[in-house]
């Protein structure tokens, strides 16, 4: 079973691993700009950063929750891509918004295009699979049929 959810752990694992270098990131840029914990306010570039990184934070949980049910209830190789596309954003939003705050609006708005995606593919599998088990009606199946 877990070779069948492989792609969904990969994508996964290597956001985590990018969510660290934010952290880490953020904290080079404390040492930097001589922010000391617990204050989050500095010069402008830490302030950029650290705010980057809080948005990326925020956002993660969603991110995790529609990438793995997109993978399950859909296509895990279409959604481990779409997962890949939203890393791609974030490490656009990230770094263009720690350079200057009107730079990381392509990396947001990106990243908000494949939440999208991934929710209405996590949601048309979810319907599909109730009408599967409720009403003997499986989509998929049909469509596979037909091409």
């Amino acid at each position: 079973m877990a070779g069948d959810l492989a792609l969904l752990a990969a994508v996964s694992l290597l956001s985590v691993l990018q969510q660290s270098r934010f952290a880490q990131l953020v904290g080079k840029s404390r040492m930097k700009h001589k922010v000391m914990p617990p204050a989050v306010t500095g010069a402008p570039e830490f302030e950029r950063t650290f705010r980057a990184q809080q948005n990326c934070a925020e956002f993660y949980p969603m991110f995790q929750t529609v990438l793995w049910i997109a993978g399950w209830f859909c296509n895990q190789e279409l959604a481990a891509l779409l997962g890949l596309l939203y890393m791609f954003a974030r490490h656009k939003y990230f770094h263009g918004y720690a350079q200057a705050a009107s730079e990381r609006l392509t990396g947001f708005y990106l990243s908000l295009v494949v939440l999208a995606c991934l929710t209405i593919l996590g949601a048309a599998g979810i319907v599909n699979s109730f009408m599967d088990e409720y009403l003997g009606f499986n989509v998929g199946k049909k469509l596979h049929k037909l091409f």
